[in-house]
């Protein structure tokens, strides 16, 4: 790809966040971890009270791209088949031979909406494992690939606990960013009921297609990262685990910290926000920004902590302040 490509390439960007904006008011460091998400080849989970546009974040930023979108409201009576597809008996109508066809779900699309996640029993979730991780489903000893790109973006409530199911940590490793979505700015909130309460309504066009996606999530990998920044972020990752940290804070807060996994999605998520910021290098700053969505998720926290209401942010941003970086040639 020759720089003209390339410019040409990033140029899209700010379009699809100027279309986004049509319809989302404020939200614009959610918007950036999305796309952050998108453009590392992950998945992200939104976590926020109802009403703060996170379903119309998702569907908005699937209006934005030609991409084939798909939503699933996950209830308690959902089924796995309800979301890989099933079988069915069909009989030819030339030969009249019955067999079976697997008919595939809404989980065969580029973006898939996880309504509210967490109101769905393990069972069911767990049939998303697969699709997430391998990018391919499994039915009756079949596999079939799923489409490119693939992403699933998922979200859940908070504060209801009637009738909800915790995603199990397995679940939650698979998802490279947890974004915690907060109430808009006094500003925002009116600039909202203004927007939303009138006659006119905004009309999202689609900027990018599905080849320039894959063309940034190429690109994305070729970002170069220091050898430096990388034993930064081992350090870092390992730090969260209490038997190997030498933070006293994970040692007294901390049961479980975070596995290998995560030090590739923060790479990879780092990379996608210096290009999201049209540079081709990963900076420190970038990996400490993206420290929180990647590892507030992957930090479980023990009994003593849960008393105290101590939060995963909370531990991080010491964490942060604990590793030192003086090792790191900037």
């Amino acid at each position: 790809m020759n720089k003209k490509e390339l410019d040409n390439l990033l140029a899209k960007i700010q379009p699809l966040k100027t279309e986004i904006a049509k319809k989302i008011i404020g939200q614009e460091a959610v918007i950036d971890q999305i796309l952050v998400a998108l453009l590392a080849g992950g998945h992200a989970l939104l976590e926020g009270v109802p009403g703060l546009a996170k379903t119309l974040m998702i569907r908005t930023l699937s209006e934005g791209l030609d991409l084939n979108f798909k939503r699933i409201q996950f209830t308690p009576d959902l089924m796995p088949s309800d979301i890989v597809g099933t079988e069915i008996l069909q009989s030819d109508k030339q030969t009249n031979i019955r067999a079976f066809k697997f008919m595939k779900g809404p989980i065969f699309s580029n973006i898939i909406l996880a309504d509210e996640i967490n109101r769905t029993p393990p069972k069911t979730q767990a049939a998303l494992l697969e699709a997430m991780q391998e990018k391919s489903v499994t039915y009756a000893g079949q596999t079939y690939p799923l489409d490119k790109p693939f992403f699933i973006l998922a979200t859940q409530n908070p504060i209801e606990q009637a009738g909800t199911f915790p995603l199990p940590e397995a679940q939650l490793d698979r998802f490279m960013l947890y974004i915690k979505v907060a109430y808009p700015t006094v500003q925002e909130e009116i600039d909202i009921l203004e927007a939303t309460t009138g006659q006119k309504q905004a009309d999202v066009q689609a900027v990018m297609s599905e080849s320039d996606i894959l063309a940034l999530q190429k690109l994305v990998r070729e970002v170069s990262i220091s050898k430096d920044l990388i034993a930064y972020v081992s350090r870092l990752v390992r730090a969260t685990r209490p038997q190997d940290s030498p933070a006293s804070i994970i040692k007294e807060w901390v049961d479980w910290g975070a596995g290998p996994r995560a030090g590739q999605a923060l790479i990879l998520s780092a990379k996608a926000n210096a290009l999201l910021q049209q540079r081709y290098a990963v900076t420190l700053e970038d990996i400490q920004q993206m420290a929180f969505p990647v590892l507030r998720h992957r930090i479980v926290l023990n009994f003593r902590a849960e008393a105290e209401n101590k939060e995963a942010d909370e531990i991080i941003k010491a964490l942060l302040k604990e590793v030192k970086v003086n090792a790191i040639k900037l």
